[in-house]
């Protein structure tokens, strides 16, 4: 069973519902044994950092999120989902999980024309090949909406990376059991469904 995290900020219907086109048992859940329980875990999100954080404060969901990647059950993170499992956000000048090393900034496009949110359809490079990424195309599209973006202290963990107004930012991060999407793949269509296809049979390793 997948088990999609509520802790207040997510597009949780879409993204079970996306899911179960796939063919794939997944439930909405704020429990902690029921996270800790699944055989892997969504962390999604919509909303800001700081009322994120303290929404898993609140519903005590920090020490159990951790206790999921410590014992390597596969994860994946969802926009605001990628961007709290990084050490510190800029916005709301608030500390996040640290599950992955870095923080999230605001986006700064070169080009001062370009708008922010970045709302729509964008291609993703990919830095490095990933299970959860087969039989996906290089510089394939998935649907963006955030105004920021994850700055991971290492190269490494970056899988993908997409570039608007002139600026390059990392649109996927890997490390371990997590992967952890910028862009939205519940709302991505075909390529959305087939990476989280792809994400119900990987077994968190790399």
């Amino acid at each position: 069973m997948v088990a999609i995290v509520d802790y207040g900020a997510g597009n949780l219907t879409s993204v079970r519902l996306a899911f179960d086109k796939i063919g794939v048992r997944a439930a909405v859940t704020n429990v902690p044994a029921e996270i800790l329980a699944a055989e892997r875990v969504v962390f999604p999100g919509v909303g800001s950092a700081g009322a994120a954080m303290k929404c898993l404060e609140d519903l005590r969901l920090l020490a159990c999120l951790r206790e999921v990647v410590r014992r390597g059950t596969p994860f994946l993170g969802i926009c605001l989902g990628t961007q709290v499992i990084l050490e510190y956000s800029e916005e709301d000048e608030v500390d996040c999980l640290g599950l992955i090393s870095g923080r999230v900034n605001l986006l700064r496009p070169g080009d001062r024309a370009i708008k922010i949110p970045h709302m729509g359809w964008n291609s993703v490079v990919f830095s490095r090949r990933h299970p959860v990424f087969d039989d996906l195309a290089d510089g394939s599209e998935f649907y963006f909406v955030h105004s920021y973006c994850p700055a991971p202290s290492s190269a490494a963990v970056v899988l993908g990376t997409t570039e608007y107004g002139g600026m390059e930012f990392s649109s996927v991060l890997g490390q371990d059991s997590i992967v952890a999407t910028q862009f939205h793949p519940e709302r991505s269509g075909r390529l959305g469904l087939k990476l989280l296809a792809n994400f119900s049979r990987w077994d968190g390793k790399c």
